[in-house]
């Protein structure tokens, strides 16, 4: 039997080499390079379009709960993370052309996996399949999937500049992670003093941005733009990715007033990346300001930012906990498409959307992770009812409170890791059995 997964981003590969690996042969269909979307600039799969980063590893944050649990369930995204990892502190940050070549070349080489290039319009003649077009699925699709799942949410997104190294004033930047040694780590910091960071603020706040065509724009709180924050009020920007805790300014000794961190953007270093600084800025404006920031006066702007329209299905009215659609069940979504926010998140749902499709095909009972893990409390937030629906990425406080009482956030945090992993262990065991 032949499986159909139509999207080859993070969901759908993991989708499809999950299948694979479960003894299907699997139809994997990708619409690039026939048809490219606004935010997608190479053929490979995989591809990412907004940060380099994977966020924490430590086991005992929600970020890196997420990656253990997706260990224990095979994730391919996190074997080829491995092998293409760049400096980025406790982060897992990979070398993005390296990454998507690595998930590709996985993908092509696979004998189960047949790769299809060409759009796609419609999932009718599929008896069973896994959409995982991504957050800008558009067209025909769009509509088919809208029409089969009672209606389609959508925002916008954005995405951050990146900068050459080259342009760096590397005499005005400091080597530092938050509360590491001076002078040692994986982030360039800019640092503002309080007069530089006000006359940035200003600037910032009555730049000119681009136009937003659609008329229906919400924007996700997680990816709002870096001047829309800063409008909210003179200290917004510094309460997020400008806040200066645990740095160190070496020429006062004291912690700056604000702080930009630029994190590697490639294994050699010669790209960076302005970290939080999602925007809409128009790019002659994104030019002009960005290079008030201290050290980047001359930068070279290699990509700036973009801002674009994602879409994502209404979730709670429209698929059961086990991503299937509840107008024709044998059909699966997985992505951002079911409101799993984040890379991690989004990979991850495409192991689980195969796993639930392999267990309806064999007429076993889904075997859902407990509400105890973050791919369980994942599940749980989209499908239960919510009249304002949200995306949602890993957070520890989707997960149930632990029997007793742990004052400390960091023990609370290591206790309800275990707890979730202990979960998890009992499921990919029982299932091995």
């Amino acid at each position: 039997m032949t499986l159909k997964v139509i999207g080859a981003g993070l969901a759908g590969t993991e989708a499809a080499h999950c299948l694979a690996n479960l003894g299907y042969d699997v139809e994997l269909r990708e619409m690039k390079p026939e048809k490219m979307s606004p935010a997608h600039r190479s053929d490979g799969f995989a591809e990412l379009v907004c940060s380099n980063s994977f966020k924490s590893q430590n086991a005992a944050t929600a970020a890196g709960l997420l990656k253990e649990e997706m260990r224990a369930l095979g994730s391919l995204t996190l074997e080829v993370a491995q092998g293409c990892k760049v400096p980025a502190g406790s982060a897992l940050a990979v070398d993005r052309l390296k990454f998507s070549e690595g998930v590709t070349g996985r993908i092509l080489s696979n004998p189960r996996i047949r790769v299809v290039r060409g759009e796609v319009f419609s999932a009718d003649e599929a008896e069973s399949a896994i959409i995982a077009t991504g957050p800008l699925t558009g067209g025909a699709l769009a509509d088919w999937l809208s029409k089969a799942a009672g209606g389609l949410l959508s925002f916008y997104d954005a995405a951050a500049p990146i900068v050459a190294s080259s342009g760096i004033d590397m005499d005005a930047v400091f080597k530092a992670d938050r509360y590491g040694a001076p002078d040692a780590g994986d982030y360039l910091n800019c640092y503002f003093d309080k007069a530089g960071y006000e006359a940035f603020r200003h600037e910032l706040v009555n730049a000119k941005t681009a136009e937003l065509k659609d008329f229906d724009v919400r924007v996700y709180e997680g990816c709002m733009p870096i001047e829309r924050l800063a409008a909210r009020g003179a200290d917004a920007a510094r309460f997020g990715p400008m806040k200066p805790v645990g740095l160190t300014d070496p020429r006062t000794g004291r912690r700056p007033w604000a702080a930009v961190q630029l994190r590697k953007e490639d294994e050699a270093g010669s790209l960076y990346n302005i970290v939080g600084f999602q925007t809409n800025l128009r790019f002659s404006e994104q030019r002009r300001v960005f290079r008030m920031i201290p050290g980047l006066e001359n930068a070279e702007f290699v990509r700036c930012g973009v801002m674009h329209r994602n879409t994502f299905l209404d979730s709670p009215a429209a698929l059961f906990t086990t991503l299937n659609l509840k107008r024709s069940p044998d059909i699966f979504v997985a992505g951002q498409l079911t409101g799993f926010e984040g890379y991690m998140e989004s990979a991850a749902s495409g192991i689980l959307a195969a796993r639930f499709l392999h267990e309806r095909l064999s007429g076993r009972a889904p075997a859902v992770p407990s509400e105890n893990t973050m791919c369980g409390a994942l599940l749980r937030y989209i499908s239960a009812p919510n009249r304002d629906f949200q995306p949602m990425g890993a957070n520890m406080g989707l997960l149930p409170p632990l029997e007793e009482t742990i004052k400390d956030k960091k023990a609370r945090y290591a206790a309800l890791s275990a707890r979730a992993l202990a979960d998890m262990k009992k499921l990919v065991d029982k299932e091995s059995l």
